[in-house]
């Protein structure tokens, strides 16, 4: 089968590579020069199994309204005139009951262990290196509240299989020696020994390099300015090349793996994606003295932010901005960023030399990713991962794969138009049917 990758992001050039696995002939179609120049560019490096428990949970409302108005706050919702964005602020508050959290990080954690499993095969198989360290992953508290909070979803991960152990301040100090400089800040901690963290960019673009020398054939700086419908199906979509040149692409099957664009296109179509952009934040500063930096992968729960060691960097990422597709750098919000740094590692990384980044992260509501197929038959689903690309990437290319060649997936997940195991079909992301 001839199949058209829409995207080369992570998620795009992961099911290139599981397409081209399964035997198809694959081009992947993309705007910018190379693969993972956008939202895989500057992420936070973790490969999270354990980061399953979504923004939506039952403390969100209350925190959203105290953090209203507050330029540095760790998720500010910028009102404005856009429905989209009101459509989907109501759709998150119908996901912070207690019953819709447990699900959604049931969803998160199954595809989470699956995408950990594919990417440490993949590995094995072509020796990609990205600055990866195995080192698992430490969550630290520095309040005691927010410490008694993740005592119950790090329990029902544990129950679905992903071992994140509910820890003292002195055994995180033991695990990450970084931590006694904050010693009589912390609360507590949990540990997820399993999980990972790398280059995501770097990772994309080996991987691409493997796919085209595998035979997937890259049109980079072509802009994607329409699907086009007929008969039911996609006839052919539209794009423009870097002299401005117009052109229509026809295959068997397409892929749209475009991240916060995605609903943009699918929308004419009839087809209402619940995904919204989440403008992130990163820090990348050298090493400036490695006995205060941190050698284990962090997540600052409380500031919603994560801090990665990749090679003699620090890359330090988090933060969600719902302001429409407005990717302005905010001064304020990179400059707490690094406050929040100095204040847990000081002396660590050469603050001078920071670099700062935004992306747009594709929300859900839910935090659970749409990943399936669409209601027009020639057309699949490979989008809305929002903060947990990178940890998902690699179990959600290879699951569509399947999906696209006729397979059943490997895992019980929610997948989009895709019978789940026990016969029940799937409605849990209903919207995108263009009911």
């Amino acid at each position: 089968m001839n199949v058209v990758v829409l995207g080369a992001g992570l998620l795009g050039i992961a099911s290139a590579h599981y397409l081209r696995q399964q035997g198809h002939s694959v081009v992947v179609v993309d705007r910018q020069a190379t693969p993972g120049a956008e939202t895989s560019f500057a992420n936070g490096g973790q490969i999270s199994v354990s980061h399953a428990e979504p923004w939506a949970n039952p403390s969100a409302p209350l925190k959203v309204l105290q953090w209203l108005g507050k330029e540095d706050a760790p998720l500010l919702f910028r009102l404005r005139a856009d429905l989209r964005q009101w459509a989907w602020g109501l759709q998150f508050l119908r996901e912070c009951t207690p019953a819709r959290t447990r699900h959604n990080i049931e969803q998160i954690v199954r595809l989470g262990t699956y995408s950990r499993d594919a990417l440490q095969q993949l590995r094995r198989d072509l020796g990609i290196e990205y600055d990866q360290r195995a080192q698992g992953i430490l969550h630290f508290y520095t309040n005691a509240k927010e410490f008694e909070a993740a005592e119950a979803p790090a329990r029902q991960m544990r129950e679905l299989g992903c071992d994140r152990r509910v820890i003292s301040a002195d055994e995180a100090i033991r695990l990450e020696p970084a931590l006694e400089q904050v010693r009589d800040r912390l609360a507590g901690a949990t540990w997820t020994a399993e999980d990972e963290s790398g280059d995501a960019n770097r990772f994309t673009r080996e991987l691409a390099a493997r796919c085209e020398a595998a035979g997937v054939e890259f049109r980079m700086s072509h802009t994607i300015t329409a699907l086009r419908e007929a008969g039911g199906a996609i006839d052919h979509v539209e794009v423009t090349d870097a002299e401005g040149r117009f052109q229509r692409l026809r295959s068997d099957a397409y892929v749209l793996a475009m991240g916060s664009f995605s609903p943009l296109l699918a929308q004419p179509l009839g087809i209402r994606l619940p995904i919204y952009p989440a403008k992130g934040y990163s820090v990348t500063m050298p090493v400036a003295d490695a006995s205060k930096a941190h050698q284990v992968s962090l997540t600052d729960d409380e500031f919603k932010l994560v801090f990665s060691r990749l090679g003699d960097r620090l890359r330090i990422a988090g933060t969600a901005e719902l302001n429409g597709y407005d990717r302005d750098l905010s001064r304020v919000r990179c400059e707490a960023i690094v406050r929040r740094v100095e204040a847990l590692f000081p002396g660590a990384g050469d603050a001078s030399r920071a670099q700062f980044w935004t992306g747009l992260r594709p929300a859900t509501p839910s935090n659970v990713p749409i990943i399936g197929r669409s209601k027009l038959p020639n057309l699949f689903l490979n989008t809305g991962h929002g903060t947990l690309g990178w940890t998902h990437a690699c179990g959600s290319g290879k699951s569509l794969a399947r999906i696209v060649s006729g397979l059943e997936p490997e895992i019980d997940f929610a997948f989009a138009g895709v019978p789940a195991k026990g016969a029940r079909v799937v409605a849990s992301q209903a919207s995108l049917s263009g009911a």
